[in-house]
C-alpha cells in the first residue's frame, strides 16, 4: 500500500454559524468516516486540526505577513496521512469526508516513492 495525505480546505466561515446540535452532528459526522477508515485500515497517522492563525514567509526578503492564506476564502483546516492502494483508491475514500458537505474540499496527495 502507498501512503497518502488528506489536506482538508475549507472556509471558516462555513463553520462560524454552526449552532451546538450541528457542530455536535459534524463531529459525528467526522467520527463515523474516520472510524470507516479505521477499520479499513486505512489510517497511516492521524492528523490534528489547525487553527485559523498563522503567519506566511515568502521570498528571499522574508517577508512574514499574517495568515494563514490572508488571500484565499478556503484555508487548510487539518490533515490526515491515509494508506491506499492507489491515488484512484485514496480519492474514492476521501468522498465520504464531511468537510465536503460544509463546501469545502480534500485534496489528495501522493508520497514521492523515489
Amino acid at each position: 500500500m502507498s501512503k497518502f495525505m488528506y489536506l482538508f480546505r475549507s472556509n471558516p466561515a462555513a463553520y462560524k454559524d454552526l449552532g451546538p446540535e450541528q457542530f455536535k452532528e459534524q463531529t459525528r459526522l467526522w467520527e463515523t468516516w474516520l472510524d470507516h477508515l479505521g477499520k479499513g485500515s486505512h489510517i497511516h497517522q492521524m492528523g490534528e486540526r489547525l487553527s485559523f492563525e498563522g503567519k506566511v514567509v515568502r521570498g528571499g526578503e522574508e517577508l512574514v505577513t499574517d495568515g494563514p492564506y490572508v488571500e484565499v476564502k478556503d484555508m487548510i483546516q487539518g490533515y490526515l496521512m491515509v494508506k491506499a492502494e492507489s491515488l484512484e483508491q485514496a480519492t474514492q475514500l476521501a468522498k465520504g469526508c464531511p468537510v465536503l458537505a460544509m463546501g469545502g474540499s480534500v485534496e489528495v496527495r501522493p508520497f514521492f516513492e523515489g
